[in-house]
């Protein structure tokens, strides 16, 4: 695993996060359908052309690296995660000719102006410093290049949120108007935003919370007590007064952006 520089050390949020992920690593891909599909909305908005430098940033096992490594095949790609045991799994999988960086998006370990495009699926919202995120794209894209994102707003997993009564337990997403803030005050252009609510069906509340769990998208937190037997149950029932005919709902609401640098 290749390094260019020295990453500030973690904060306790940043260490939980990629603790959840590392653990989550060799699952990820068979429990990630969802953030698969979601994943396809942002792909299709890649440009034919993207430079001969390019970032997956929050890559994961390196699914959609290894994509954009084979799209643009004479572009150098870098894969960068906050998780080591993702990019473990990722280099494990896909091999060398990909550069796999450990590194956190709110303090990007690399040189300014270094990338003609970044691509970023479902990682952003993890992070705590939306307007840190958006200025170190911003520092390195290079002038007249891209960033491609796609990331998650308050409403997500609202049903599970009902169910579980327990929001605090949930992801805190941040609103949109703060991160068109972020963007605003970072000097990228926005070029395209879309905001959709997807929705996705699973057989019962155990295939649910493993489509959850399974791909680390859940990080305790501090002196959180579990669920009794009966608080258990009564999500179950809640749950179940939401079903519709193809399973249990899971709704994201899927903010995409495509922001460019000014040249």
């Amino acid at each position: 695993m290749s390094t260019t520089a020295i990453s500030p050390p973690p904060t306790n949020w940043q260490a939980s996060v990629a603790h959840a992920f590392s653990r989550a690593a060799p699952r990820y891909d068979a429990l990630a359908n969802a953030q698969r599909h979601i994943g396809e909305t942002l792909w299709a908005t890649l440009p034919d052309t993207a430079g001969s430098s390019l970032l997956d940033m929050g890559c994961g096992t390196g699914y959609w690296t290894q994509r954009l490594a084979a799209r643009y095949p004479h572009a150098h790609v870098t894969g960068l995660d906050i998780a080591p045991g993702m990019l473990a799994e990722a280099q494990a999988r896909y091999g060398n000719h990909i550069r796999w960086q450990l590194g956190n998006a709110e303090a990007l370990p690399f040189a300014a102006d270094s990338f003609d495009l970044a691509f970023s699926n479902l990682a952003i919202q993890w992070c705590r410093d939306t307007g840190a995120v958006m200025n170190e794209l911003q520092r390195v894209l290079a002038p007249g290049g891209q960033a491609h994102l796609m990331t998650l707003l308050p409403g997500t997993l609202a049903e599970v949120a009902h169910a579980w009564q327990r929001p605090e337990a949930l992801l805190q997403t941040p609103e949109q108007n703060e991160l068109a803030r972020a963007i605003d005050q970072s000097g990228l252009t926005p070029i395209h935003q879309q905001v959709e609510r997807r929705r996705f069906h699973y057989p019962d509340l155990n295939a649910v919370m493993a489509s959850i769990k399974g791909v680390g998208a859940q990080v305790s937190r501090p002196h959180a007590r579990r669920l009794t037997r009966r608080e258990l149950k009564a999500a179950r029932e809640r749950f179940e007064t939401l079903r519709e005919p193809q399973g249990l709902p899971v709704s994201y609401l899927c903010f995409t952006l495509q922001l460019e640098k000014p040249s």
